[in-house]
């Protein structure tokens, strides 16, 4: 198993549900009996077990941090709005030296763990796309702009939300306070089709299309963030 020194940075890694619940290493048991009542109380399978394959996701990216084994990580989660542990940041209690996020959609999965702050998100396109108040309630004047004149408007709200979840999920931005957040001056397209690498202010962003699941991923960090797919999930 990989130690956390041979990380410079944060690890990410997006992934299937499918391909996590196949690990070796992710075995239902070692969500707590709140995640169990949580994802039991999906009304679909398939969301069900995409939870559970970002809890476990997150638990082996942070194994892979600590040199450890992820059986041994009890993951938790703490919502500063009105205290209830049923949802929120999610951390690890016997580790408050290791941050961790995690994200999920329908059946891709997404997770981070670093010894700093760390956020990430993944998001599908919708069938329809997005209609225009949700940009306007989204994006700045000027992100608003660079979207419309693009050659997927789409593709590049996407990008732009997906930024603005992970901020999110730093304490950089709410779910509310979107529009208040301007990252206009970032690339929207990489010119090599290469993960797009950038700052926001004193924060690294990290994201990149995943051609293979058709996803959308973001990550921001105190750190430079690295993919680390195959370190974590031996593909």
């Amino acid at each position: 198993m990989e130690t956390g020194t041979e990380y410079g940075g944060p690890l990410a890694v997006v992934a299937a549900s499918a391909e996590v619940l196949r690990h070796p290493e992710a075995d239902e048991r070692l969500l707590t009996d709140l995640e169990r009542a949580r994802a039991a109380r999906f009304r679909r399978e398939a969301s069900r077990l995409d939870f559970i394959a970002a809890h476990l996701l997150v638990r082996l990216c942070a194994a892979r941090v600590l040199g450890t084994a992820a059986a041994g990580l009890t993951l938790a989660q703490n919502c500063p709005d009105c205290g209830r542990g049923d949802h929120g940041k999610p951390y690890l209690p016997d580790h408050p030296d290791v941050h961790v996020s995690l994200s999920h959609t329908k059946g891709v999965v997404a997770a981070a763990a670093g010894h700093r702050l760390v956020g990430i998100d993944v998001e599908l396109p919708t069938r329809d796309g997005n209609p225009p108040e949700v940009f306007e309630r989204v994006l700045t004047e000027g992100e608003l702009r660079q979207v419309e004149q693009h050659d997927d408007p789409q593709r590049a709200f996407l990008r732009q939300w997906v930024r603005k979840e992970a901020l999110v999920k730093v304490g950089r931005a709410t779910l509310d306070g979107m529009r208040e957040v301007d990252l206009s001056g970032l690339p929207l397209t990489a010119v090599d089709g290469s993960p797009l690498r950038s700052r926001f202010e004193d924060l690294h962003l990290l994201d990149w299309d995943d051609e293979q699941r058709g996803a959308t991923v973001a990550v921001v960090a105190a750190d430079p963030p690295s993919l680390a797919t195959a370190a974590v999930l031996g593909a």
